[in-house]
């Protein structure tokens, strides 16, 4: 019985530490200075895309979708301020 109950015990152990192994930290976003041009796009389009931005190039709605929902892309807030700096290192880096 003991040797049974240790084994149980052990499997639980390893379970345990098995699933915190599996639980990540929160992603921390990657400083737009940091990033490609493709990447600045991506992460600027997905900030209007969360909003229902109504995109209009093929590229953005393959990626996307057509969007269009309230707020229809009308950003404020945290999001604004992320999309101006991303805005601005798109343009700093000679981004299309």
């Amino acid at each position: 019985m003991k040797q049974f109950w240790f084994s149980c015990a052990r499997v639980s152990f390893a379970a345990v530490v098995a699933g915190t192994a599996l639980v990540a930290a929160p992603a921390k976003a990657q400083h737009p200075s940091e990033m490609s041009c493709g990447q600045l796009w991506y992460e600027r389009n997905k900030i209007y895309a969360r909003n229902g931005y109504c995109f209009k190039t093929a590229r953005a709605r393959a990626e996307f979708g057509p969007g269009c929902f309230p707020p229809y892309g009308d950003l404020r807030g945290w999001e604004r301020r992320r999309v101006n700096e991303i805005q601005m290192w798109e343009s700093r880096n000679g981004c299309n």
